[in-house]
C-alpha cells in the first residue's frame, strides 16, 4: 500500500505539475551554472532500508567540493558558508529535493519516512545513539515528521525522537497527512523557518 501510494502521488504528481516542475527545474538549473557552474545535479550514497546503500540526487545547493577538506559533516545551520546563493533558495522552498522524485520511482526511498543519512554520519550517531539503528527498520523518505516538526538545526538526538514516534504510529492516513503538509510548508517558503511550531499542534 505504501508503495503504491508512493506511484500513484508522484506519477500524478508529474503530469499534472510538469507546467510548473519543468519550468522551476530549468530555472534552477540555469541559476546554479550561473553561479557555481557543473555539476548541476549532486549524487550522494546514502543508507535505506534493511541497510541498503544507494545514489540520493538533489540539485547541488553547496559549493563545488564542499566537504574536501572537512569530510562528512551535519549540516546544522542555514548561514552555512557552503551554501550558494541559489542553494538557500531552492531549500527554503526545497526545490533541491525535486531530482529525488526519481529516487522514488526507482523504489530507493519512499514519499514520507525517516531522511536517509550517509553511512559514515549513521555510524557516527548510532555510537552515542543506539535507537538511531532503528531508522532503517522502515523505508527512507523524501519528507517525513522529524522534517515537519523538527528545526533545521534540530539535533540528530531530538529528530530520532520524531522519528521514532513516526515509526511506532506510521499508517496511510499519517503519511498522506505529512505529505499535505509539505507540499504546504514548500508552498509558503517555510522549511528553513522556526515558525513552524503551529505544524506541532496538528500532531
Amino acid at each position: 500500500m505504501k508503495r503504491l501510494l508512493d506511484l500513484i502521488f508522484v506519477l500524478s504528481g508529474i503530469i499534472l505539475f510538469s507546467p510548473i516542475i519543468i519550468p522551476v527545474s530549468l530555472f534552477t538549473v540555469i541559476c546554479i551554472i550561473i553561479e557555481d557552474g557543473f555539476p548541476v545535479i549532486y549524487s550522494q550514497t546514502r543508507l535505506g532500508v534493511a541497510n541498503n546503500k544507494f545514489n540520493l540526487y538533489k540539485f547541488r545547493s553547496m559549493v563545488k567540493d564542499a566537504e574536501k577538506h572537512t569530510g562528512p559533516v551535519w549540516a546544522d545551520k542555514y548561514n552555512d558558508p557552503r551554501f550558494t546563493k541559489t542553494g538557500k533558495f531552492i531549500r527554503k522552498y526545497a526545490l533541491d529535493e525535486i531530482p529525488q522524485l526519481f529516487n522514488i520511482l526507482k523504489g530507493d526511498i519512499s514519499l514520507v519516512g525517516p531522511r536517509p543519512e550517509r553511512p559514515e554520519l549513521f555510524n557516527e550517531f548510532s555510537q552515542s545513539l543506539p535507537n538511531f539503528k532503528k531508522r532503517l527498520l522502515v523505508p527512507q523518505g523524501l519528507t517525513g515528521l522529524a522534517q515537519l516538526i523538527g528545526k533545521y538545526d534540530t539535533s540528530p538526538k531530538n529528530k530520532i525522537r520524531y522519528d521514532l514516534i513516526y515509526i511506532k504510529n506510521k499508517s496511510i492516513l499519517l503519511d498522506i497527512k505529512i505529505i499535505v503538509l509539505s507540499v504546504l510548508v514548500s508552498l509558503i517558503g517555510n522549511w528553513q523557518s522556526d515558525s513552524r511550531t503551529w505544524i506541532r499542534k496538528l500532531f
